[in-house]
């Protein structure tokens, strides 16, 4: 009898060759709940594969970036701007000899949790419900528990750790309170995000006439680059040349995911320039008000109408209030819109 060949065995052994850094998916720190090894796909690829197959996942692409209900057909959205992080989060373990994989499964996952209207709100559901809202815990909690009718995706806990840890807040790029990540891997994710959004929210913002490519900042465009392509390109080489260390080639004693002082000033010169003139301004909005208006009368209507949640909500474990949080915050735009709307007639 011929033995079968065990894929993903050999896969494993190719990871020895990653840098001493890298996490190696043989030596994972497990599921929540123990399972059979899967013959081809390594732990981090079967949590990519688990990601990419889940409704939440799917749902990302009617979820707003930034933008409510923009009407042109280039603005990103969540799902775009997910799978923009992936890509570079990817080019740059591959370049320092990090697990790839890794880095994408959490790149993958790291929003799966946000709300409908972006950043409106995670606010309004952080400011209604009594236990506080944060969309990097609202993904844990969706691949811990919502997916699967309550079952969860039952990833592994690298992915859980950089899905948990890539949210910044506002915190400097770097800088105090930026937090920590338990993997190289979630390290570059958590950059790789502000990589991806700091780029595409600026063509975003010129496409809405928010703002116009003379607006940003002069030093940001001579050390960054003019172009969207150029100043990716800039941030991408620079973390890559700044972390060498990580290939485990470097002599630095304490090897991490960096970028130069001065590539690192000028990003974060970017990015609250988009705080002032983007991200703030677009909280007041007309817009902004009517989702608001939207996300409160859903919460409040559910509270009294418990009996009319979807069944995979009412059976979960928990306060009313947090099977509500639950259901509103896995809404797309346009779902919370019509709801409202049927609801109100």
């Amino acid at each position: 009898m011929v033995n079968k060949v065990n894929i993903r065995e050999q896969t494993e052994k190719k990871e020895e060759a990653l840098s001493p850094y890298a996490a190696k998916s043989k030596f994972s720190r497990g599921r929540l709940k123990w399972e059979e090894p899967c013959p081809i796909r390594t732990s981090f690829q079967r949590d990519r594969d688990r990601i990419i197959h889940s409704k939440a996942f799917r749902r990302l692409k009617h979820k707003t970036q930034v933008f409510v209900a923009p009407s042109g057909d280039h603005y990103v959205t969540r799902l775009t701007h997910t799978l923009e992080v992936s890509q570079i989060a990817r080019t740059i373990a591959r370049a320092l000899n990090l697990n790839e994989d890794l880095a994408e499964a959490i790149s993958l996952g790291h929003d799966l949790g946000h709300t409908p209207f972006g950043h409106i709100g995670e606010e309004v559901l952080n400011e209604l419900y009594h236990g506080g809202f944060r969309h990097n815990e609202q993904s844990l909690r969706v691949v811990d528990l919502l997916e699967r009718d309550g079952q969860g995706l039952n990833l592994t806990w690298e992915v859980r750790d950089g899905i948990l840890n890539h949210s910044k807040g506002q915190a400097e790029i770097l800088g105090e309170g930026w937090g920590d990540v338990g993997t190289f891997e979630g390290q570059i994710c958590k950059i790789a995000d502000i990589v991806a959004y700091v780029n595409h929210d600026v063509e975003d913002a010129i496409r809405a006439g928010i703002i116009s490519q003379n607006d940003l900042p002069k030093s940001v465009l001579a050390t960054l680059g003019h172009t969207h392509s150029q100043r990716i390109n800039t941030l991408v080489c620079d973390i890559i040349n700044c972390s060498w260390a990580v290939t485990g080639k470097g002599d630095v004693t304490k090897p991490s995911i960096g970028m130069s002082p001065e590539v690192l000033r000028e990003t974060n010169i970017l990015r609250q320039f988009l705080f002032d003139k983007v991200y703030y301004p677009s909280l007041t909005g007309e817009e902004a008000v009517k989702a608001r208006e939207v996300l409160r009368l859903l919460y409040s209507y559910f509270l009294k109408h418990d009996d009319r949640l979807p069944r995979e909500f009412a059976s979960l474990p928990g306060d009313k209030e947090r099977k509500v949080i639950d259901y509103i915050a896995g809404m797309t735009d346009q779902y919370a819109l019509r709801l409202a709307e049927d609801i109100s007639q």
